[in-house]
C-alpha cells in the first residue's frame, strides 16, 4: 500500500501538467520501485490523458490536523 498525491504544475504549452508524489509505506511488499516502473505501470492501466508525465517517490506528504493531504504545501519533485 501507497499513499500519493496528485497535483498539476504549469507547463509552458499545455497550461499544466500532472505531477504525482508517491510515498512507499514502510512494511508493504513493494520497498523498492523506481519512477519509471511506477508510471509503466500506470501508463499501461490508465488513458492516456490521465496518467502523471513526472513522478516522485518522497519520504511523506504534508497533513493536515484531520489526515487530509495539504496539496499546497507537497513540494513537487522534478518540477
Amino acid at each position: 500500500m501507497a499513499t500519493a498525491a496528485v497535483v498539476g504544475v504549469p507547463h509552458a504549452i499545455h497550461g499544466e501538467e500532472i505531477v504525482a508524489a508517491i510515498v512507499l509505506n514502510p512494511g508493504s511488499e513493494v520497498t523498492e520501485v523506481t519512477e519509471d516502473e511506477l508510471q509503466s505501470y500506470v501508463r499501461e492501466r490508465v488513458a492516456a490523458y490521465k496518467y502523471s508525465r513526472i513522478v516522485g517517490i518522497t519520504d511523506g506528504l504534508p497533513m493536515g490536523a484531520t489526515g487530509k493531504i495539504l496539496k499546497r504545501e507537497i513540494q513537487i519533485p522534478h518540477a
